[in-house]
């Protein structure tokens, strides 16, 4: 596997290892842990809600045991909460994870995890959920393989992540990312180069079609995605099959 070794501008230019990575990348996410949340608020105008309700939704029949992959906070564990569904947060981030548990577990469970090692058996999970979490893993192709290793056969995987917006959209949407963004977060959070790499890892993260292929290379059956917002964000859509 290709080490992913060089990183946006806001960590400067010169090669990193994947340790430096990942550690650099969970000083954004302590950095950023306190107000995570408004910030998504005030810089999707709260319209990240919607797309989460929406990902819910999707899998309102899904029983038995629900990992939310860096989960952080737990906005979206809480939604998946059910009668017959036992959730998990899955997250390399202590300090997010503390300011979720901070506000109540809510029947939530909370374990510390990378996504490409996850603390869970093999096919132990019957639904994995991973929002606007993925595209900061170290390794993709390897995180996509612990997802399908963890899930029951038949087990469902959705991820939510931001995507390519249509083309008539595309221009405006990136003068918001790299001129808006980092100068909300420089006055909302006060934290300008955090949000500067954020925006600049939605830009790595394969596009719908790309993706779509990465998950049956990695042997997800059923792959398929669902456009919201014009393509700002997808949600993307695999299952185990049940034959080995």
């Amino acid at each position: 596997m290709q080490e992913q070794n060089s990183l946006d501008g806001s960590f400067g230019k010169q090669s990193v290892t994947a340790a430096e990575r990942r550690q650099r990348i969970r000083v954004v996410f302590r950095a950023v842990a306190p107000r995570y949340d408004l910030m998504n608020d005030v810089l999707s105008f709260g319209i990240h809600r919607l797309w989460k309700r929406r990902l819910v939704a999707r899998v309102a029949s899904a029983r038995g045991v629900a990992v939310d992959l860096a989960g952080g906070t737990g906005d979206v564990a809480r939604r998946l909460v059910a009668g017959q569904r036992r959730v998990v947060v899955c997250d390399p981030s202590l300090p997010m994870m503390l300011a979720g548990r901070a506000r109540g577990d809510a029947g939530v469970a909370w374990l510390a995890g990378e996504a490409e090692r996850m603390p869970f058996a093999s096919a132990s999970v019957d639904l994995l959920t991973v929002a606007f979490g993925l595209r900061n893993a170290t390794y993709l192709e390897c995180a996509l393989a612990e997802i399908r290793r963890v899930l029951r056969p038949g087990g469902c995987f959705v991820c939510l992540e931001f995507s390519r917006p249509a083309a008539w959209l595309a221009p405006l949407y990136d003068l918001y990312s790299f001129l808006v963004i980092p100068g909300l977060g420089a006055l909302l959070a006060r934290e300008p180069q955090a949000y500067r790499y954020l925006v600049e890892s939605i830009r790595r993260f394969p596009d719908q079609r790309r993706f779509a292929a990465l998950m049956e290379q990695a042997g997800f059956g059923a792959v398929h995605w669902e456009n919201v917002s014009f393509g700002i964000a997808c949600l993307h859509f695999g299952t185990r099959p049940h034959a080995a």
